[in-house]
């Protein structure tokens, strides 16, 4: 699942990214640095380039998986380590979220 999530979102990135001067790099697959500072990197997007980024991700993972998310939200934005960081922390909460139980 968690290759899958990864490909949806470079998938999204990439459509994204021919919206930028300053591209996201996909190719450095889940180390992409997408928000925020990462170590030493500095994430692409600026605030409205995230929002359209995680709305598409999330119709593709609703698409894909059958699962209605709200990637944006105040349980997101209040942990210590932003899930917006790269293409591999972003994933890793999109997988915990599918792994909730629903009901």
């Amino acid at each position: 699942m968690h290759n899958q999530i990864v490909d949806i979102i470079i998938r999204e990135v990439e459509e994204v990214n021919k919206k930028l001067s300053n591209k996201v790099p996909v190719e450095l697959r889940e180390n992409a640095p997408l928000f925020g500072t990462v170590g030493d990197q500095e994430g692409v997007l600026d605030s409205i380039g995230l929002v359209t980024l995680l709305v598409a991700i999330e119709q593709s993972v609703e698409d894909e998986f059958g699962e209605p998310m709200t990637l944006a939200d105040e349980r997101a934005m209040s942990q210590k380590n932003s899930p917006y960081q790269t293409i591999g922390t972003l994933a890793k909460y999109i997988e915990s979220l599918l792994d909730e139980p629903h009901g």
